[in-house]
């Protein structure tokens, strides 16, 4: 008997040992890719913030908030609210360039989702394949058709939206539209993929029990189509507070967001503390956006599948 149970003892501790040797060989990947592309640069990018700078824009010690204060608009010559209205602008402006994408994305999905079977995937392939093209390209595709003497600027020149002898590049209204072409696929392939896992009986249900179009939507549709929307959200608003690309070319320099800041500071400015500082502000600002979806997400509805 003794025997016995030091047998099962000993396969136990065996069982056990095999267990905890499976599920550090399964995790240690990922823990290792977080640890190599999240951490140790978050960190680095935390101590350079933090350090004074130095000649040729190199950060040195001793450690300093001089960073943080100049991003506040502090300098030599006073205060000056420049890069308070670059991170203010890249907040509006992503947020209008998310709300028109869910508003041309969210429709659309639905009506790829209600044709035949067969013909859904090369409609996916058709909002799908401009993405392809890389993205420099495509904003000078922008730059052309929306530069003065186009069609385009002659019919907003006629209806005195802007004078005559401008375009509608460069300015705010073509950088919102590069970041609504430029991240509408990633908007519409999860709420395609929400839309087809969608329960009809539900919303037959609320059909069937004489509720308004509008309560349909909000207590039938959106609850079982939020994760693809709020996943979508996250895929567009993040990169496109960053983004750095579409409003160097299609601002014209007028049209700055935060990225373009960070990217000054490395590249032109040298002023690394700033740059890493401005990075900084970008990172907590994406983590404090993403509180917002995760309650926004469960107050409407979304319970546990919600991003976060």
């Amino acid at each position: 008997m003794s025997s016995l149970m030091a047998r099962r003892k000993m396969t136990g501790g065996f069982g056990y040992w095999g267990r905890t040797t499976h599920l550090l060989g399964t995790i240690a990947p990922g823990i290792l890719w977080i640890v190599f592309f999240l951490v140790l640069p978050s960190f680095y990018l935390m101590s350079v913030a933090f350090m004074s700078n130095g000649p040729y824009g190199l950060p040195q010690m001793p450690l300093s908030l001089q960073s943080f204060e100049q991003l506040a608009g502090f300098g030599f010559l006073g205060w000056s609210p420049g890069n308070l209205y670059t991170l203010a602008r890249s907040l509006w402006q992503t947020l209008i360039a998310t709300g028109l994408v869910i508003l041309i994305a969210y429709p659309l999905a639905y009506f790829i989702s209600t044709q035949p079977p067969g013909r859904r995937p090369l409609m996916l392939l058709i909002v799908v394949v401009p993405s392809w093209t890389n993205q420099v390209i495509r904003a000078f595709g922008w730059m052309n058709i929306l530069a003065p003497d186009t069609p385009i600027s002659n019919l907003a020149a006629s209806a005195d939206l802007i004078p005559s002898e401008m375009g509608l590049f460069p300015s705010n209204f073509a950088v919102v539209l590069g970041l609504v072409y430029n991240f509408l696929p990633f908007m519409v392939l999860p709420l395609y993929a929400s839309f087809e896992r969608l329960d009809a009986e539900i919303v037959q249900a609320a059909h069937d029990l004489y509720a308004k179009p509008v309560n349909v939507f909000r207590h039938a549709i959106l609850p079982q189509t939020l994760p693809g929307l709020m996943a979508g959200t996250v895929l567009v608003s993040i990169p496109a507070f960053g983004m750095y690309v579409i409003p160097e070319l299609l601002g014209g320099g007028k049209s700055m967001m935060i990225g373009n800041l960070v990217a000054r500071q490395f590249a032109e400015a040298s002023n690394w503390p700033l740059g890493a500082a401005a990075a900084l502000i970008m990172i907590l600002a994406t983590l404090g956006g993403l509180m917002v979806l995760r309650r926004l997400g469960q107050r409407l509805g979304g319970g546990k599948e919600v991003v976060l």
